[in-house]
């Protein structure tokens, strides 16, 4: 089979690199300010400098996000940004907005455009025009799309690379297109400062009712009768202001959207004609990196090299790592209520992730970590490496002056931890949690 690229989320430096170490071909990284996760993009054009110097290193790829929609205001300090992204020698520019593809190609005619998912690229017809009169040789498809449909755009548009979301959060919105993080914050998501509002926590009221007498009926499918006269949202941090909703017997659709997988459905992608899998996340964690890199390439290696293929052994890593529970998206039809949890929120875990190996001292066998999370002298403990894994009993906690304790947690400096063997520089220490979210 021809490799497939898998591309992976880079929110800053470090984690540009632990996207490397785990097995990724290709990053993609924000610009400054012009990115739609500019509230959350941790790079500066200096340490975007380095990171694409870094990639060069590796003889990888790296591609700028700098995808928003800009109103009149933001035109010109886009070009002039587009100056210093030009200078940096990207592999390609991932862009939505049509304005300013147009203004870039004026200028920049041999600049390689990916066109970003912000787009809602959704048929063969406007993969079509994108590639016969803009010249955009890389069109990211919408979540929206099924199996069928990416198929049928890769036989109308042979010539056009695909590229398509296989991991991470998914919008509650149609691609993003969402009013309620403007509405309740004032926050634009198609300008890069999403505040995220359909993750956060709402009651729902009866206009007639008392305000504290919650409607708790909703979540229980079996008793449920239809609901007749208006009913409002109200979120926690802003006390008073309802927002009209409708509901069914799952309860409000203004809710948590399960996160997308697709490890099962990879040798239909490629079949299809994806030639890029692409990862969501670049405000996740290196655990999240380290997790999703480890399971989608066992799964590619496997597919390339006429393996057999178990999507449910891949699955294990995924299911470590937080999540909102996980649907297969739209890829096999609309997933309906199975793409909303109704009945819980917040993120849902098998391995609490505890820290960062960032150094390794062979006469003691001690690891001096970067906390994250608490455990406890006798915990049985996990280190994960690109290419394997230790587990082992905690023995031995010690501060840097080396003052012994019981326990260990996030936020502390310096700690030291028994380690058996070197995990080497990308190492991470999770385990086994005791709760179900958080």
């Amino acid at each position: 089979m021809p490799k497939t690229e898998l591309l992976f989320p880079a929110g800053n430096l470090e984690k540009l690199k632990f996207a490397f170490a785990y097995w990724a071909d290709a990053v993609y990284a924000g610009v400054p300010a012009f990115s739609l996760r500019a509230r959350e993009n941790q790079f500066s054009w200096e340490s975007l400098a380095e990171g694409v110097a870094y990639t060069r290193q590796l003889w990888k790829k790296i591609y700028f996000t700098a995808n928003i929609y800009a109103h009149n205001v933001k035109i010109l300090p886009f070009m002039k940004a587009f100056e210093k992204m030009h200078a940096l020698t990207p592999d390609a520019y991932i862009m939505s907005d049509p304005g300013l593809i147009s203004l870039v190609r004026e200028k920049y005619p041999d600049a390689e455009i990916h066109l970003s998912v912000q787009a809602n690229n959704t048929n063969w017809a406007q993969v079509k025009f994108w590639r016969e009169k803009v010249g955009i040789t890389r069109v990211i498809l919408s979540r929206e799309l099924s199996l069928s449909e990416i198929r049928k755009i890769h036989e109308m548009c042979p010539d056009v690379e695909l590229e398509f979301f296989i991991h991470g959060a998914v919008c509650m919105a149609y691609s993003g297109r969402c009013l309620l993080s403007n509405y309740l914050s004032a926050r634009d998501p198609n300008q890069g400062v999403c505040s995220h509002s359909c993750r956060w926590e709402y009651r729902v009221f009866h206009r007639e009712n008392d305000s504290n007498d919650l409607y708790d009926e909703t979540l229980q499918t079996g008793k449920y009768t239809p609901l007749t006269g208006e009913y409002f949202l109200e979120e926690r941090e802003n006390p008073g202001a309802l927002l009209p909703v409708d509901e069914d017997e799952y309860g409000t659709y203004i809710m948590n959207a399960h996160d997308m997988c697709l490890i099962d459905v990879i040798p239909e992608l490629i079949d299809a004609g994806v030639v890029s899998l692409k990862v969501e996340g670049r405000s996740k964690t290196v655990n999240y990196l380290a997790g999703v890199g480890r399971a989608y390439r066992r799964a590619l290696d496997d597919l390339e090299s006429w393996e057999s293929y178990h999507p449910e052994g891949y699955a294990s890593e995924l299911f470590a790592i937080s999540n909102r529970g996980y649907t297969p998206g739209f890829i096999r039809g609309n997933p309906g209520a199975h793409g909303i949890d109704y009945v819980k929120r917040g993120y849902y875990r098998e391995e609490d992730f505890l820290g960062i190996v960032r150094e390794y001292d062979p006469i003691r066998s001690m690891a001096r970590l970067d906390m994250r999370g608490r455990f406890d002298v006798g915990d049985t403990v996990r280190v994960i490496m690109p290419s394997g894994e230790l587990s082992y009993i905690v023995r031995t906690i010690e501060t840097a002056t080396g003052e012994l304790r019981e326990s260990a947690h996030g936020g502390w400096a310096d700690l030291w931890v028994n380690m058996p063997e070197n995990p080497g520089e990308w190492g991470i220490l999770r385990k086994r949690t005791t709760s179900t979210g958080e």
